[in-house]
């Protein structure tokens, strides 16, 4: 039996939580124990366990990775046609709808997934190879046995541990899936914004914002999930100093992985857990998405009226400078305070008129028109 309070007991005089395990079990099991730990080393043991233990996270934050795709699929599907504004450089850019942004999220989660997947596979490997690995007091026969029953493969060539550019890159993998989280969480808190409130997180019964301004709903889990992937991606970096060691190993990396290790798995297991739960209840705004695309004065249809004037004969460069002209006038008649309407403009512009009836112009100002691919995008995500 394991008596984790006797290991304790020995380790305060061997200073060597390896020598104290074994010795707690070789006083149980007699005569036998001398054969117990035969040509290993520490790392043997602690090394094949630990990637045991590493399959078995990625087992269960494989699921969590599985679960948040469905809740995005399932948004994607509800908000496919759900218009709203998209940004660039957090400037109106072109409409475009809310799924269409949920659908990028969900084709990167799953890029994250097969990524974890093929890092479990890399990280699932044993050594029991003794001190140099170099078989000196055991046949390969006895590690490939033992790992077979674990579930793991042998390291082709080792010297005293598992080389950590498998850990190192198992942790890259990790802290990858954590800045696409932080993305996610990072473009939910843009959309709370009160300038915006297109979106926001689910704000239950009995919740409280602030403790001095009752008013207040803040994406705390969302700020939570940027703060967190910032732990992930410093212990990324450590697992990445961890892989030069002196000589045949040091034991350097050890401390750092009794850290990193456990502290990331579960972290990211919070992070997962936390955001599938925001996604699932977000409110929605479609009301607020469509009067903010107003408040740009219809400005952000210039590609179809350049695009246009293009198609009918006119050189680009002249096309640019005349609906730039009058797009930019009219948003400098907006920061002044004053109306402007870019459709209004358009359908009295001399330039234009000289190349195109009022009818084409207006049917440049569709926001329906830009989302004709819509479906031939879904059917490359959701197949």
């Amino acid at each position: 039996k394991i008596n984790p309070r006797r290991i304790d007991e020995l380790e305060k005089t061997v200073k060597h939580d390896v020598i104290a395990f074994l010795s707690s079990i070789t006083e149980q099991v007699g005569e036998a124990g001398r054969y117990l730990h035969w040509g290993m080393t520490s790392a043997d043991l602690t090394d094949t366990a630990l990637a045991v233990v590493l399959r078995q996270a990625s087992d269960i934050l494989i699921d969590d990775l599985s679960a948040l795709m469905t809740v995005l699929e399932k948004q994607a599907l509800q908000h496919k046609a759900t218009i709203m504004m998209g940004r660039s450089h957090g400037v109106h850019g072109e409409p475009i709808t809310f799924g269409l942004k949920l659908a990028i999220w969900y084709e990167e989660v799953r890029r994250n997934r097969l990524r974890l997947c093929q890092a479990r596979e890399e990280i699932a490997f044993g050594k029991i190879s003794g001190s140099m690995g170099t078989y000196a007091h055991l046949s390969p026969a006895v590690e490939e046995a033992v790992l077979q029953r674990l579930g793991l493969q042998p390291e082709p060539v080792a010297n005293q541990i598992v080389q950590r550019d498998r850990h190192a890159h198992y942790m890259q993998v990790l802290a990858l899936i954590a800045a696409s989280l932080e993305k996610f969480a990072i473009e939910i808190r843009h959309l709370q914004r009160t300038e915006v409130l297109e979106a926001e997180e689910p704000f239950e019964v009995g919740q409280k914002g602030s403790s001095s301004m009752p008013h207040k709903r803040n994406p705390i889990g969302c700020e939570n999930i940027c703060g967190l992937s910032r732990v992930i991606r410093a212990n990324a970096m450590s697992a990445l100093e961890n892989v030069p060691l002196w000589h045949e190993r040091d034991i350097s990396h050890s401390s750092v992985e009794r850290i990193i290790l456990p502290d990331t798995t579960l972290l990211l297991d919070f992070m997962l857990h936390r955001l599938t739960k925001i996604i699932d209840g977000l409110c929605v705004y479609p009301k607020k998405m469509a009067e903010n695309m107003e408040k740009s004065s219809g400005v952000v249809y210039s590609q179809k009226l350049l695009l246009l004037l293009i198609q009918k004969g006119m050189k680009r460069e002249a096309a640019y400078q005349i609906v730039q002209e009058m797009a930019l006038g009219v948003l400098e008649k907006k920061r002044g305070a004053k109306a402007g309407s870019f459709k209004k403009e358009a359908v009295s512009n001399p330039g234009l008129l000289s190349q195109l009836s009022k009818d084409e112009i207006l049917a440049c100002f569709d926001p329906k028109a830009y989302l004709k691919q819509v479906d031939v995008i879904y059917k490359r995500v959701f197949h």
